[in-house]
């Protein structure tokens, strides 16, 4: 059988066995389903046991977000869908067969979720989940779904899906170099909630709150109240590029779409190029912003993201609207207000999610002086590179982790 491209070798220096082609039944004690059905009714509140549901699951992780609490009654009433340390949980829908480890002590039970639990003379869990996560086991939940979403998997399903196992020595190493990984991606992700925080808390304070003319925290060196402005008196506006499927090639100058923008910032994504010849619209300059004015999705109106370094040959979208200013970056941080959000709530259309012009128009803010919004702007500056270096180093961990998934099993 094939062998992985990267493996340990064992204390002595020398290699493990050969690796074992084997079925997830093979190295289980048992396959079952958790609760299937509806069981609002014995919902309860955070005193109850937990309930983890398809959601609960995500990229390898169980998370806690939206959780539900079930009685104890039906905790106990439900023995076969109650969760003991060293289960491995997967999806039966959705992301199927996405796995996760259940490596607490607490009591909990789950609704419509396979449960495994392994046979630690055979396979370490930690090993194995990783293992159903890994691309070869992706690939055969791929082809039993067939391209569908609503497919539904059972433990028939579960039980024979082909899993390749090393020896119980290999896989403790496989184990805890994953479990390494994963205390790292913890931590930025941790470390990245709390600059995220921090910048959502200072956006509260440093801005004046609606009724006030000044913000709760100012730098020192700034009195006087803040004056309230319609938005085209402090900024100018440039328009998009509109453009044909037949003006598209491989090269020429990119055009800024919503996809290249994310989380406050310009990525690489889904890159449109046109022939240079067709651009009639303003190149983009450092620190212009480009805010998302038309789409089909009403949760995309208003993303924005500055620009922050020279990008020759670049200009923006018929469906993005570009924003110039002596003091954009304070301008930016205005656009990560909740003010902003209110404004946008108040004057899209009913049934078109876009921003016009005179929509742009009618925002009105409260502005300080230049050299506040300065100062203002250059914290929050500083504050998103900060944001930008740890989502980057987060990205990193993923894709080492993506990486060795790839490598590290067969």
């Amino acid at each position: 059988m094939n062998e992985p491209k990267l493996r340990f070798k064992n204390d002595n220096g020398k290699q493990f066995p050969d690796w074992e082609e084997k079925r997830v039944a093979d190295v289980a004690n048992r396959v079952k389903v958790g609760f299937v059905g509806a069981c609002e009714r014995y919902y309860t509140d955070k005193n109850g046991i937990p309930l983890y549901r398809t959601g609960n699951l995500q990229l390898g992780k169980l998370i806690e977000d939206d959780m539900k609490y079930v009685s104890k009654e039906f905790h106990i009433a439900n023995k076969k869908s109650q969760l003991h340390k060293g289960d491995i949980l997967v999806a039966r829908h959705g992301s199927s067969g996405n796995a996760v480890l259940y490596n607490s002590e607490k009591e909990a039970n789950c609704l419509n979720i396979v449960i495994i639990q392994p046979n630690l003379k055979t396979v370490n869990p930690k090993f194995m989940v990783e293992s159903i996560n890994s691309p070869n086991v992706v690939k055969q939940v791929s082809r039993l779904k067939n391209g569908s979403t609503q497919v539904v998997l059972n433990t028939k399903d579960i039980e024979n899906l082909d899993v390749n196992i090393p020896s119980l020595s290999e896989q403790q190493k496989i184990a805890l170099l994953f479990s390494e990984l994963d205390t790292l991606i913890e931590s930025a992700e941790k470390e990245l909630e709390g600059y995220r925080e921090l910048k959502q808390g200072m956006l509260q304070k440093m801005f004046p709150k609606k009724g006030e003319k000044v913000p709760e925290i100012r730098f020192p060196e700034f009195t006087g109240d803040w004056k309230q402005r319609k938005l085209p008196e402090f900024v100018s506006f440039f328009n998009g590029l509109t453009y044909t499927p037949d003006d598209v090639q491989e090269t020429g100058t990119l055009v800024l779409r919503s996809s290249n923008v994310k989380d406050g910032e310009i990525v690489d994504a889904d890159n449109v190029y046109v022939n240079d010849k067709v651009v009639t619209s303003d190149n983009v300059q450092e620190g212009d912003i480009i805010v998302v004015v038309r789409n089909g999705s009403r949760a995309l109106i208003g993303k924005h993201a500055q620009i922050k370094a020279s990008m020759p040959n670049t200009v923006i979208g018929a469906f993005m609207s570009g924003i110039r200013s002596e003091h954009s970056s304070f301008v930016n941080a205005l656009l990560d207000t909740s003010t902003f959000e209110n404004e946008i709530a108040k004057n899209i259309g009913a049934t078109i999610n876009q921003i016009t012009g005179y929509m742009f128009s009618e925002m009105e803010f409260m502005i300080p002086t230049e050299k506040e919004q300065d100062k203002i702007g250059t914290y929050f500056s500083s504050l998103d590179d900060l944001i930008a270096i740890q989502q980057r180093e987060l990205d990193g961990y993923k894709e080492l982790k993506k990486g060795l998934l790839q490598q590290m099993f067969c």
